[in-house]
């Protein structure tokens, strides 16, 4: 049987390897531990280096006073009194500060460095062993030495009389295992302050390595560094754009495809949303503040689909899919099908048509029958005629006839309102189109069932600018509804088979803005509702109109345009 299979291949594969560890949290936690010994190590060998020293000068100084206040003048008339001896004044005096102060010796010496006190007795007499000129030449001595007594901490002064006159010195020693001794006491606290901070300096060190664990999800360094790679290349590669923002609302990064779906450059980075987009429903929508899914909104020309999903830091990330070209054909569809109605009930209407015509051939009413064609024919020449006539921009004059064909099926009046004029020097015919077909596709809506429905559209040119009014006998528009009417999403009418409505207005809003323009809805004179759009340069120069009475489409393409 295969090792693996009985799970005797797990320990095996899970063997313990040696060495530095990958995970980031190990890792850390090594190098704050490291660290924090070294720190601890250095500064407890920064404050022992001196300590030493220290104690060594407070020893010196504690010398020093202790032979200064020694050397009075009464000592000094001790040295007159006789030749040194181990019950002279002298020695008697010494001994008593030696023992009062806890010094190991105080030596008296007069100006030959023979000895007239010492704690040893039998030293009496004799000379001093180290060099007494210094303290005898006036000066005081603070030094570590080696003497009979051995090694201490001493301090000389000179000894004067009554007179001011230097008759000798005096020598006083601290014992030097003392000064040891206590730095040797000083070190055992020392360490454990110093052990008590590695201790906390240790714990701080896990505490944050432990964060660290949970905010990397406990990955190795290796790990981190090919999921930044892999997510560089992932937004950057990707054909959906992608927001993120931090918890304060400001971008913190966009990839190229959300820069170019936005119209926004590399320097959108770290700044408010709200600086970035200006305010909206673009950034409303990407901020929060409009939940849903599969939001719509409209940035530029563009028709995008928004989604946004928080993170655990506060901040959230939001997809964005351009929906434009979508929504267009989605749009035309919607036109076709309307249009596919319209033809079957003007087939309908045709066949009725024939069949009268028949029955009046049948009967030989030649000349009812003849009326009957010319009146039929007549009226739908007379509508191509009376919008040429008024639209000289053939597309602009194709979209109305069809329109009108459109209305007319459903029951709607649709005229083109009396000193109307629009000449063919459109600057963007296709912008106007989709102006006036979405304001009419409204308006058909609004007006369709109403009695005597009917819809005014009218142009005029004011220079290079271009006002157009589109009025329908509808319910007209409440007036707390009347701007957010213009806001994407925003819709009364049943879903369509793309499922999106409420870009209509919001397209027409956007194109006038984008010229500089307006778009407003007002009540009509007779009820219904009233839609202003303001195009500025929407028009050529005016010196290259060929005039009014000379249109450029003649009533023959509009016609076929149907």
């Amino acid at each position: 049987m295969n090792p693996a299979q009985t799970g005797l291949a797990c320990p095996l594969a899970r063997r313990r390897r040696f060495g530095w560890p990958q995970r980031v949290f190990s890792q850390v936690l090594l190098m704050q531990l490291a660290i924090a010994t070294g720190v601890t190590v250095l500064a407890t060998g920064l404050f022992l280096a001196p300590l030493g020293a220290q104690l060594d000068d407070q020893a010196m100084r504690r010398a020093l006073a202790i032979a200064g206040a020694t050397a009075s003048p009464r000592l000094a008339a001790g040295l007159d009194a006789g030749p040194p001896s181990a019950r002279g004044p002298v020695q008697t005096e010494a001994e008593r500060v030696r023992t009062s102060t806890g010094a190991e010796y105080v030596v008296v010496m007069d100006t030959r460095g023979v000895r007239w006190s010492h704690p040893d007795p039998a030293r009496i007499g004799g000379l001093v062993s180290t060099d007494p000129s210094t303290a005898l030449a006036g000066r005081e001595v603070m030094e570590i030495d080696d003497g009979t007594l051995g090694r201490s901490a001493r301090g000389k002064v000179p000894l004067r009389d009554a007179d001011g006159r230097i008759v000798g010195a005096v020598s006083v020693g601290i014992e030097y295992d003392s000064v040891r001794a206590r730095l040797l006491a000083a070190i055992p606290g020392l360490l454990a302050y110093a052990g008590g901070a590695l201790a906390a300096g240790a714990l701080a060190a896990y505490l944050i390595s432990r964060r660290l664990q949970r905010q990397t999800h406990d990955l190795a360094f290796s790990d981190i560094s090919a999921l930044l790679a892999e997510r560089e290349a992932m937004l950057h590669g990707i054909r959906e754009g992608v927001v993120a923002l931090d918890r304060n609302g400001s971008v913190r990064l966009m990839n190229d495809e959300a820069q170019r779906l936005l119209g926004l450059g590399p320097e959108a980075a770290g700044r408010p949303l709200d600086e970035v987009l200006g305010r909206g429903r673009t950034s409303d929508v990407l901020a929060g503040r409009v939940t849903g899914e599969d939001l719509v909104t409209v940035r530029g020309h563009r028709v995008l689909i928004a989604n946004r999903m928080p993170t655990d830091d506060g901040g959230a990330v939001a997809t964005l899919r351009d929906r434009t070209e979508l929504e267009r054909l989605g749009r035309e569809l919607d036109s076709t099908r309307g249009l596919i109605d319209a033809l079957r009930a003007q087939d309908h209407e045709h066949a009725n048509r024939m069949h009268t015509l028949l029955g009046l051939l049948e009967l030989e009413m030649y000349e009812d029958a003849v009326e009957f064609v010319t009146e039929v024919v007549g009226v739908h020449r007379a509508t191509a005629e009376q919008v040429t006539e008024k639209v000289h921009d053939p597309l602009l004059a194709a979209l109305l006839v069809g329109k009108a064909t459109v209305a007319a099926e459903r029951g709607v009046s649709l005229r083109i309102a009396s000193g109307s004029l629009l000449p063919d020097r459109l600057v963007d015919p296709r912008e106007l189109v989709t102006v006036v077909g979405n304001l009419v596709d409204n308006a058909l809506d609004a007006a369709a069932g109403t009695p005597e429905a009917r819809i005014d559209v009218s142009f005029r040119a004011e220079g290079r600018a271009v006002v157009l009014r589109v009025s329908d006998s509808g319910p007209g528009v409440p007036e707390d509804r009347r701007e957010l009417i213009f806001t994407e999403g925003w819709t009364t009418k049943p879903l369509p088979s793309h499922g999106k409505r409420g870009l209509g207005l919001a397209l027409v809003r956007r194109l006038a803005e984008r010229r500089g323009g307006t778009a407003t809805v007002t009540g009509g004179p007779d009820g219904g509702a009233r839609f202003t759009v303001v195009l500025p340069d929407a028009l050529s120069d005016p010196s290259d109109d060929p005039g009014p009475g000379v249109p450029t489409a003649s009533p023959g393409p509009a016609g076929e345009a149907r």
